[in-house]
């Protein structure tokens, strides 16, 4: 099916697209496009297929968590979910370390309960409204950031 060409002012032939012509690609469409689907469709399904795979681990990368775990790190707070699960591994490392003293033990006791909290208060945030949440989470960030650099203060990073 070709479309009409014009000339246009300059010399160079211009497609024009009509509604005669769009009513004629409808047409083809309508009948070609049916036989198509049964082979299109599964390409078109693994493509979509493949952009979810790279959106999840790409998420997964941003999070810093395995892929297999992205699912417990969804909605609002998800990201916030993601450090405090980190700050707890890292707490973990912390108290069963060869040198661990005394008072790392201490503060690691101290460090989980205040994950605890803190994810109690995210998990709390997601129905709350938005700018309550949203200051909520800031909060709890905030302690988050702090507790991070105990922790790593600690570690000797």
């Amino acid at each position: 099916m070709a479309l009409r060409k014009r000339k246009s002012a300059d010399g160079d032939a211009e497609s024009r697209f009509t509604p005669k012509n769009a009513k004629n690609v409808l047409a083809v469409a309508k009948i070609i496009g049916p036989a198509l689907i049964p082979v299109v469709a599964p390409h078109v399904l693994r493509g979509l297929g493949e952009v979810r795979d790279r959106y999840d681990r790409g998420r997964a990368r941003r999070l810093g968590v395995p892929i297999e775990e992205l699912a417990r790190f969804s909605g609002r707070g998800g990201a916030l979910h993601a450090r405090i699960s980190g700050a707890a591994a890292a707490i973990t490392e912390l108290r069963e370390r060869q040198d661990a003293t005394a008072d790392d033990r201490t503060f690691a006791d101290r460090g989980e309960t205040t994950l605890r909290q803190l994810a109690a208060a995210v998990r709390a945030a997601e129905r709350m409204p938005t700018a309550r949440r949203k200051a909520a989470h800031k909060a709890a960030s905030t302690e988050l950031d702090q507790l991070e650099e105990r922790l790593l203060n600690r570690l000797g990073v």
